[in-house]
């Protein structure tokens, strides 16, 4: 039988605070997408008290400041890909959330609930980590902000405690960077990922700078990959970088077998999106 937590619904972030100094293992709901499954017993053990944010109005909006985009944890992945904000300084995000689910998912879903939910297929976890995202968490004993970088520690862990709530998400925009996104799935629509990665860096005279490379479903958590990020890092922008890259990553990265797909697959295709984005960035 599907458990059913008591729950709880603040109107205002004090409040919410309030429920969270007290204790009692609440797990927040926004969108409740993965949630809800949760409390299924169908993915891991059901949460024994639910934290309703959704209306958490101090918790919503997207907006330019100081050179960099925020996002309000409780932004959906339709509000994503319909903001201005978002069309015009972070295109590859747009892009991530317009592959999450069907529209209802987009709909309800959050930006918020991807990030905890650190799920290591989650979409949207690359861009912000080749963005160099950080994340403001708050709770009852203050605010704190944590870099992407830093925020997923295991399989489903992060940096968040247990009487915090993600507040808000901001990508800082340095002038003249370049990002790219790709998934690969089983289908082109509604498929959970198989391989995803975010291809960051600022073109100088004919070389990159500043290279992030991110992918998501390949490890328990979303990666970095320094060693390919070293190779293109300064290197000339041409098809012979591309090369070696491409060779560097599928040595550097050790991929996980699953029900979706197998470690070989993932590390060759995996190999072959970086290569491609590159050619398709260099235009050769």
């Amino acid at each position: 039988m599907p458990h059913e937590p008591p729950v709880e619904s603040p109107r205002s972030l004090d409040d919410a605070y309030r429920l969270l100094e007290g204790g009692n293992d609440w797990r927040p709901i926004a969108g409740g997408t993965d949630v809800m499954v949760q409390i299924t017993g169908e993915l891991g053990e059901p949460p024994e008290r639910l934290l309703d944010v959704w209306h958490l109005d101090e918790l919503r909006g997207i907006s330019v400041q100081d050179g960099r985009l925020v996002l309000g944890a409780l932004t959906t992945y339709t509000e994503i890909r319909r903001s201005a904000e978002c069309q015009e300084f972070l295109p590859a995000l747009c892009e991530a959330a317009a592959t999450i689910g069907a529209a209802q998912i987009q709909n309800r879903g959050t930006i918020g609930g991807n990030i905890v939910n650190a799920s290591p297929a989650g979409d949207t976890l690359p861009v912000l980590l080749a963005a160099d995202a950080e994340f403001a968490l708050g709770g009852p004993r203050g605010e704190r902000t944590v870099a992407a970088r830093d925020f997923w520690v295991a399989y489903r862990r992060t940096a968040r405690a247990d009487d915090e709530l993600l507040l808000r998400v901001v990508v800082p925009l340095p002038a003249e960077r370049r990002m790219r996104f790709r998934k690969v799935g089983t289908r082109r629509a509604q498929a959970i990922s198989k391989v995803v990665m975010s291809l960051a860096y600022r073109p100088d005279a004919g070389v990159w700078r500043d290279v992030r490379v991110a992918l998501g479903s390949i490890a328990d958590r979303p990666v970095r990959l320094r060693e390919t990020e070293s190779v293109l890092e300064g290197a000339a922008a041409r098809e012979t970088t591309a090369d070696h890259a491409a060779a560097v990553l599928g040595r550097e990265i050790q991929p996980i077998d699953d029900v979706r797909s197998t470690a070989d697959y993932r590390r060759v295709v995996s190999a072959r999106i970086l290569h491609r984005l590159l050619r398709e960035e260099g235009g050769w």
